[in-house]
């Protein structure tokens, strides 16, 4: 879990991109129609991305919303962008939530990107069901992208029709709600209003919008569509764009460009380690899901790992466990070398020198990755800092086949565990049948003086169960928000033990069965 990967999925970075594989600027502005904004008295969008980068920017506008109507606002990320919630509830702040009604001067954009998706390289992606709204400086001075999903078809939509169901969109909302309380870097969800409008998946749905806040929405794959265009002034415009944005120490370095490919390795690694510790399932980890600003996005067939298995899987499509629990690292290292692909012409004038410059940087990954899993397991098991690694990891690595043979909750086992460093073992007792191996380990872990405390600020109660979430969504999908409400409610605050909402922090009962999650396109 630490230290070692499977080699299954890695390659040497190579030169996978030439020029002309992808539509260039022209080829998007004919399939491009205008915008028609409305003016909006009280919020003002940039329009940066669409200013700098025009050539991944197509102009756009969000389908018509019949009946809008608020299913969810986060009130608190509305203070912080320094919008007005009760604005957002009228119908103008409504019109701006579904992209109807935008201030005067925004430029709604439905933006470029490629993809590795399961592997296979897909090199025209895009917004096909999305719109960038603009961008949102709050009173805190920080640059935020405001995004529509679910706002209707676009040139990219490949035969989709652009729209979102109720219950996929609610899902994002509650997910991500989580992951923020959890202080795991992740775009959020600042509302999601019904449309009015019908979705037809498997059955006939109620659609909704959500609208989405992130640091930006430049991804690994907005990076391969660039280089795909064989454009060397985009593909730098885009990397100023992104080391402006989000990795300016990276300016300062003798080669900035090698700067931001480091910093976006850095900040992967630490991220997806904060995936692990929670028992975090991503689901689709294909490179037009992974952000260079080291947020996590997109939670579409996303779970949170019940029973400690790594080759736990939820998403219907990943047949082969590709983006299974264990394989994270190996993935995210994986879309991180298409990155370094994708940046070769930046790092070097000399190819073979450029590969050489990326495969060291790209080497960074296991180093930065093992150092922040460690810490968070040692954080988890409440171990002191300074602990030698030599004592630690060990330790570390010997609990996990104890809690995969016992089919043990992971998020219920780290919880409990702080009641073992405060002299009360049973409950975690009571999760195993082999008690011999657990006793031996916990013997060797007290005697390391674990700091019960601070276990139980790192340990949440309450994570998304996810036959909770699918008990939320349904009701919700029916009209009864309540579920939705409380649920939400409840993960705003994981980390603290509440008397009444045991039935939050339980495992799934027997009779969920396995637990299947699906795209929602």
């Amino acid at each position: 879990m630490i230290r070692t990967f499977p080699n299954r999925y890695l390659t040497h970075v190579g030169t996978a991109y030439g020029g002309g594989a992808v539509g260039h600027r022209r080829t998007l502005e004919e399939v491009s129609v205008a915008p028609s904004p409305v003016p909006g008295p009280t919020v003002r969008l940039g329009h940066r991305f669409a200013d700098e980068l025009p050539e991944l920017a197509v102009p756009w506008q969000a389908a018509e919303a019949p009946e809008p109507r608020l299913l969810a606002l986060d009130e608190e990320l509305a203070a912080e962008l320094g919008l007005d919630t009760d604005w957002l509830r009228g119908p103008d702040g409504l019109g701006l939530l579904t992209g109807t009604v935008v201030p005067e001067g925004a430029r709604t954009v439905a933006q470029a990107y490629s993809g590795h998706q399961f592997g296979g390289f897909s090199p025209r992606l895009g917004d096909g069901r999305a719109l960038l709204l603009g961008e949102l400086s709050g009173p805190d001075g920080d640059l935020r992208d405001l995004h529509l999903k679910g706002s209707g078809r676009t040139p990219f939509a490949r035969g989709g029709d652009g729209l979102a169901a109720v219950g996929p969109m609610l899902r994002e909302h509650v997910v991500s709600t989580a992951m923020h309380a959890l202080g795991i870097p992740t775009t959020r969800s600042l509302a999601v209003v019904a449309t009015g409008r019908k979705v037809q998946r498997e059955t006939v749905l109620p659609g909704a919008v959500l609208a989405r806040v992130a640091s930006s929405h430049l991804r690994v794959g907005t990076v391969q569509y660039t280089r795909a265009t064989g454009e060397l002034d985009l593909l730098r415009r885009l990397a100023d764009h992104a080391i402006d944005r989000h990795h300016p120490a990276a300016r300062d370095d003798e080669a900035p460009y090698l700067g931001l490919l480091r910093s976006v390795v850095d900040v992967q690694a630490r991220l997806v380690a904060q995936w692990m510790a929670v028992g975090f399932v991503h689901g689709v980890m294909n490179t037009d899901n992974m952000t260079l600003s080291g947020e996590t996005i997109d939670y579409g067939p996303c779970a949170f790992m019940e029973a400690f298995d790594p080759t736990t899987v939820f998403s219907s499509i990943d047949e082969g466990g590709r983006y299974a629990y264990g394989n994270q690292p190996v993935v995210a290292e994986w879309n991180l070398a298409r990155l370094a692909e994708a940046l070769l012409p930046l790092l070097d004038e000399s190819e073979e020198r450029a590969i050489e410059i990326a495969t060291e940087a790209l080497g960074g990954f296991r180093t930065a990755y093992s150092a922040a899993f460690t810490d968070a397991m040692r954080r988890k098991t409440g171990l002191p800092p300074g602990l030698a690694d030599d004592v630690l990891v060990p330790l570390v690595d010997e609990l996990f086949p104890i809690l995969r043979s016992g089919h043990v909750d992971w998020t219920t086992f780290f919880r409990a565990l702080s009641s073992a460093a405060r002299g009360d073992a049973e409950p975690v007792r009571g999760m195993v049948l082999d008690l011999r191996p657990l006793d031996d380990w916990l013997e060797r872990w007290r005697a390391l003086g674990p700091d019960a405390d601070a276990m139980d600020r790192v340990n949440p109660v309450y994570v998304p169960r996810n036959h909770l979430v699918e008990e939320a969504l349904d009701a919700a999908t029916a009209g009864d928000l309540g579920p939705v409400e409380r649920l939400v409610d409840v993960l705003r605050a994981p980390y603290d033990e509440r008397p009444g909402l045991e039935a939050y922090a339980a495992p799934a009962p027997p009779d969920f069965g396995s637990y299947t999650t699906y795209c929602g396109t």
